[in-house]
């Protein structure tokens, strides 16, 4: 395989941070070689820097989108940092009976199994008051598969006890090991392609964000503009989640720490 050298490399670095804000660390080298490699072969080219211009060329507009989602796509699963589902059941339980519809978004949605861990939640503790889920994220590619809703098995580590046989259908045959969201809870998850670094679609307001794991990719200043964006969604009182390996200090100061990786709008 042929290997990209440091120059390639920056090319990348200086493309996915124009694109998206993220910044690459010198670590990152071996994924973004790895991770584009079948695309120098798919496009017959004979090196990152030919594959580089060909993205940028505007000839083939479709490899852009292919390399941008490439270098964005992040590992999930559902339910990850229990504690923070845990946090809001307890708000859940404390919801009248004829409050508002409640909305949540998961704004770096990935392949779908945060957007569709928290469904699963809204459907089990709201009864039968309205809510939605919209679920984002820059990359179509990983958009694509969130909205099928069909996961390995190996993905279930925090389901909570009894919602793989009320939300999910177990496959069988050909598709033993894998499971299918449940057709009536997909359809209660909205996905959209959503670049947190530019301006924001006509999103609505939260009652709860869930922006996890994906500022930890963000240089300060871009943080501080993806988080005040993101903010302009987000209710009065409403809830911010976070990485637990994410801070907002010197980020913004609308928001009041709570508990680990969850933030409070204040104004």
């Amino acid at each position: 395989m042929t290997q990209i050298s440091d120059s390639e490399f920056g090319l990348f670095q200086r493309f996915i941070h124009d694109a998206a804000g993220i910044s690459l660390s010198e670590a990152k080298k071996a994924l973004v070689g790895g991770r584009l490699a079948r695309r120098l072969a798919a496009c017959r080219v004979n090196s990152y820097a030919e594959y580089f211009r060909l993205v940028m060329s505007g000839d083939a507009p479709q490899e852009r989108q292919t390399a941008l989602d490439l270098l964005t796509t992040n590992e999930t699963y559902f339910f990850r940092e229990p504690k923070h589902f845990e946090f809001l059941k307890k708000q859940l339980a404390q919801r009248g009976p004829r409050a508002t519809a409640f909305r949540a978004w998961s704004a770096a949605g990935s392949t779908g199994e945060e957007a569709y861990s928290i469904a699963m939640l809204l459907a089990d503790r709201l009864a039968e008051q309205p809510w939605e889920v919209v679920a984002s994220d820059i990359s179509a590619r990983v958009l694509e598969r969130a909205r099928i809703g069909h996961y390995t098995l190996q993905r279930l580590t925090h389901f909570p006890p009894g919602y793989l046989q009320r939300f999910c259908l177990k496959g069988i045959d050909t598709q033993e090991g894998t499971l299918l969201i449940d057709r009536q809870l997909r359809n209660k998850v909205r996905f959209l392609q959503v670049n947190l670094n530019a301006q924001l679609p006509a999103l609505g307001q939260f009652d709860v964000i869930f922006l996890r794991n994906v500022l930890i990719y963000f240089n300060l200043a871009t943080k501080r503009k993806v988080v005040e964006r993101v903010l302009t969604t987000l209710k009065p009182g409403g809830w911010l989640f976070i990485g637990h390996s994410e801070s907002l200090n010197e980020v913004s100061e609308a928001v009041e720490l709570v508990a680990p990786a969850i933030y409070r709008r204040i104004s």
